[in-house]
């Protein structure tokens, strides 16, 4: 599984894939909290504050995180060579995971940059200083774990076909369902009863939680339990394709 594991690594960054995932991504952030006059911006907004991050990352990454993961099986059948890596003496639920650990770490390292811009608005705050540090990690474990449900989406996704472009729309559909569309579903007139418990089954009331820096267990095994959901799917998939 390590062999794999670094083989998946080495891929991304042995080619354009990895600097430009963590180069767009920072390229969308930058120019939006720092650049671009706006509700986002940070200086323009005149408060110490990175809920602007906090609030874009997510929709980035709705798009960022499928185009990194497509490719993860959907390359593997185009090529043939899925078939060769399933008769290899490794289970089909460390193939998975292998390739979900290399998309995650990815993902992982594309958010290290930001800790400048924490960095910045610490000393940008008057008097300096002036953040809410609880509130911040807070954030950011809430951005790693709704990241990793979208890893793990995508490679679900990848799982399916071998088009890389149909893994991204399936990926993107499903990442962008568990955001916001049991929230919009919620909404609707007719599901008001319902609506707490819809919303719940959504990513973002568990992201919001997270994000004011209450870590609650609920939150934590709702994310670990939507990444386990897709991963065993992923390891179905693989065991229907080795029959």
């Amino acid at each position: 599984m390590l062999a794999l594991l670094k083989r998946e690594i080495s891929s991304f960054f042995s080619s354009i894939i990895g600097a430009l995932v963590i180069s767009v991504f920072l390229l969308i952030t930058g120019l939006f909290l720092w650049v671009l006059p706006g509700d986002l911006n940070i200086i323009f907004g005149g408060y110490a504050s990175l809920e602007s991050l906090f609030y874009l990352a997510p929709w980035v990454y709705l798009f960022l995180v499928p185009a990194v993961t497509m490719r993860l099986f959907a390359d593997e059948r185009k090529m043939g060579t899925l078939d060769l890596l399933l008769t290899r003496p490794i289970s089909e639920m460390q193939i998975v995971l292998s390739k979900y650990l290399a998309g995650l770490i990815l993902v992982a390292i594309s958010l290290l940059p930001t800790l400048l811009y924490v960095f910045s608005v610490v000393r940008l705050g008057n008097p300096v200083g002036n953040l809410d540090m609880g509130g911040t990690w807070g954030s950011y474990i809430g951005l790693f774990f709704l990241a990793a449900v979208y890893v793990a989406i995508g490679t679900f996704s990848s799982s399916l076909s071998d088009n890389q472009i149909v893994a991204f729309v399936i990926a993107v559909v499903l990442c962008f369902t568990f955001y916001t569309g049991f929230d919009s579903l919620a909404a609707l007139p007719g599901l008001k009863s319902m609506s707490e418990t819809i919303r719940m089954i959504g990513i973002d009331s568990h992201y919001s939680s997270v994000s004011r820096g209450v870590l609650d267990s609920r939150d934590i095994i709702y994310f670990l339990s939507l990444i386990f959901f897709f991963v065993f799917l992923t390891k179905f998939v693989l065991s229907n394709q080795k029959k």
